[in-house]
C-alpha cells in the first residue's frame, strides 16, 4: 500500500501544485473581508472536484465547508483546516504578490501556501492516493471541515460543533499546522495551551490637557501603567488572585517528554537575536516554561505618538493583553478574576472592553492514533518522531477535542519557523508538500487498523 500511495503521489504532484497555486491566488483576508466568501465557494468546489459530499454552514462568521466522502469501514478520521489568511501587509517586504504564487527554489511564495491552503490541498492529494491504492474506495470515512475565521480567532466554532455533533462525530482529527522542526524531525504537539485576550480601556478627562497642568490633571497614560504593573512582578509571577489555583502540574512522563525534545535555545538566539531569555531562563528550564502561564502585553495606544514633541496630558489609554493559560485553567474563570483584581486594586474605572478566548486541550500521548502517526512519521522521514507535551500558541483544538472525545494530532507541511507564517513572503517546500501528503496517507491507510 505505501508503494501505491507514493507511486501516485510521485506522479501527481504537479496537479496538486496546481490546485494549490490556483487557491493561494484567491484573497481570503478574515481581518478585512477581502475574498473570503469567493474563497468559500472555491473550497466547496474543490472538495466536490475531489468527490466529497459538500455542506456550507453560515451563522458562524464566513461559511464553514464541511466535506464527507464514505469509506468502508465505521471509523471516521477528521481533518480541520481553514482557508482565510492573515493581512498581507507589509506588501514592499514582499518579494513577489502575495496572491500571485510563484515558484522559487523549491518552494511555493504566497499568502496561504503554508497556513493553511497548503495543508488542506497535502490533505486532499493523501486522500486521493489512500483512494488510488484501495482501487477507487476509502478504507474509512473521512471528514473535511474548512472554516473561515481562523486568523480572527474562530469565534464562531466552538458554537459550530456543539450544534453540528451528529454530523462531525468522529474517532480522531488531524489539526491543521505540524510538520518537521529547524533539524527536518517529524512530530506533533498533543497540546495547546488557552487564551485569554482582553482591551482594557480607561479615561481619566473629557478631552486632552495642556502638560503644563500635570501637578493637577490626572493622565490616563499612567493609570494605564499603573493598572498593567499591577497584573506582573519583574519575575513574570502574575498577580492576579487565584490566578494559578486550577493549574495541572507537569507529569512525570511530559517532564520525560521535554528531556527528549531537542535545545531549541542556540536556534531561538540566532532567529530573534535574543541576548537574554525571560528569567535568565536556559537548556532544559528553557524547554518546561511552556508550562507557565504568562501575561503578555500585546500593544498600548494613548497620547501623542508622531513625530517631535506634543505637550499634551492623554485623556485615554487602552491596552491589549493575552493570558496563556496551561491545563486545567479555564478562560473564563480567569476573566471574572481579572474584573475582581482591577475593582479590589482599586481600578473600578478601567473597562474591560473586549473579550476573546479558548481553552486548553491535550491528547493522550498513548492513544493509538498518537502511535500510528509516530510509526508512520518515521518510515516517510527517516528520523524519530518527537511527542511535544504542550505548545505556547492557542488554537481551537479544545472546540473538537472536548465535546467528541477524540485524539487531535498534526501533520503537516511546516519546516520549522522558515515558512514565514503570517509574515512576507510566506512559504511551503515543494518536498514538505510532498512528505506531508505521503505521511498524512499512510494515517488515513492505517487509521481503521489500530483498535484491533
Amino acid at each position: 500500500m505505501s508503494s501505491a500511495i507514493d507511486r501516485y503521489l510521485e506522479e501527481n504532484l504537479e496537479a496538486y501544485l496546481q490546485e494549490t497555486i490556483r487557491l493561494c491566488a484567491q484573497p481570503s483576508v478574515s481581518a478585512t473581508g477581502q475574498g473570503v466568501l469567493e474563497c468559500a465557494d472555491l473550497v466547496e468546489q474543490i472538495l466536490q472536484r475531489h468527490r466529497f459530499q459538500t455542506w456550507k454552514i453560515e451563522g458562524y462568521g464566513n461559511p464553514v465547508i464541511v466535506g464527507r466522502a464514505q469509506g468502508h469501514s465505521q471509523r471516521t478520521l477528521l481533518f480541520y483546516n481553514h482557508y482565510d489568511v492573515q493581512p498581507p501587509e507589509p506588501l514592499e517586504l514582499w518579494d513577489s504578490p502575495p496572491f500571485e504564487p510563484q515558484i522559487r527554489d523549491g518552494k511555493l511564495f504566497a499568502r496561504g501556501a503554508k497556513d493553511d491552503k497548503g495543508e488542506f490541498m497535502a490533505r486532499l492529494a493523501a486522500v486521493d492516493a489512500v483512494r488510488a491504492a484501495h482501487g477507487g474506495e476509502l478504507p474509512c470515512t473521512v471528514l473535511f471541515v474548512v472554516e473561515g475565521n481562523e486568523e480572527v480567532g474562530s469565534p464562531g466554532i466552538a458554537k459550530f460543533v456543539q450544534d453540528h455533533l451528529e454530523l462531525l462525530r468522529c474517532d480522531g482529527a488531524i489539526w491543521e499546522e505540524g510538520g518537521i522542526d529547524f533539524e527536518e524531525r517529524p512530530g506533533t504537539s498533543l497540546g495547546r495551551r488557552g487564551i485569554l485576550a482582553v482591551e482594557l480601556e480607561v479615561e481619566t478627562l473629557s478631552r486632552d490637557a495642556h502638560s503644563g497642568s500635570a501637578h493637577i490633571l490626572p493622565s490616563a497614560a499612567w493609570r494605564m501603567v499603573r493598572v498593567l504593573a499591577s497584573l506582573k512582578d519583574e519575575n513574570e509571577h502574575i498577580l492576579i488572585p487565584g490566578f494559578y489555583d486550577d493549574v495541572r502540574p507537569i507529569s512525570e512522563f511530559d517532564l520525560e517528554l521535554l528531556h527528549n525534545l531537542p535545545d531549541l535555545e542556540p536556534y531561538l538566539r540566532q532567529t530573534f537575536g535574543v541576548r537574554g531569555f525571560v528569567n535568565n531562563l536556559s537548556g532544559f528550564e528553557l524547554r518546561k516554561a511552556v508550562f507557565n502561564p504568562t501575561c503578555n502585553i500585546q500593544g498600548i495606544t494613548t497620547g501623542y505618538q508622531g513625530l517631535g514633541s506634543k505637550t499634551v496630558i492623554p485623556a485615554r489609554a487602552s491596552a491589549k493583553l493575552d493570558f496563556r493559560l496551561v491545563p486545567d485553567q479555564d478562560p473564563t474563570d480567569i476573566l471574572q478574576k481579572l474584573r475582581a483584581h482591577l475593582d479590589a486594586e482599586g481600578f473600578t474605572d478601567v473597562q474591560i472592553t473586549h473579550a476573546d478566548y479558548m481553552f486548553p486541550a491535550r491528547a493522550d500521548p498513548h492513544h493509538p492514533l498518537v502511535q500510528l502517526a509516530a510509526r508512520t512519521a518515521e518510515e516517510v522521514y527517516q528520523k524519530p518522531y518527537q511527542l511535544i507535551p504542550l505548545t505556547g500558541g492557542s488554537s481551537p483544538v479544545y472546540a473538537f477535542a472536548r465535546p467528541l472525545n477524540i485524539p487531535v494530532i498534526d501533520a503537516g507541511v511546516g519546516f520549522g519557523i522558515t515558512n514565514r507564517t503570517h509574515a512576507p513572503n510566506e512559504n511551503v517546500r515543494i518536498q514538505d508538500f510532498h512528505n506531508a501528503a505521503r505521511h498524512i496517507a499512510r494515517i488515513l491507510d492505517g487509521f481503521k487498523d489500530i483498535w484491533n
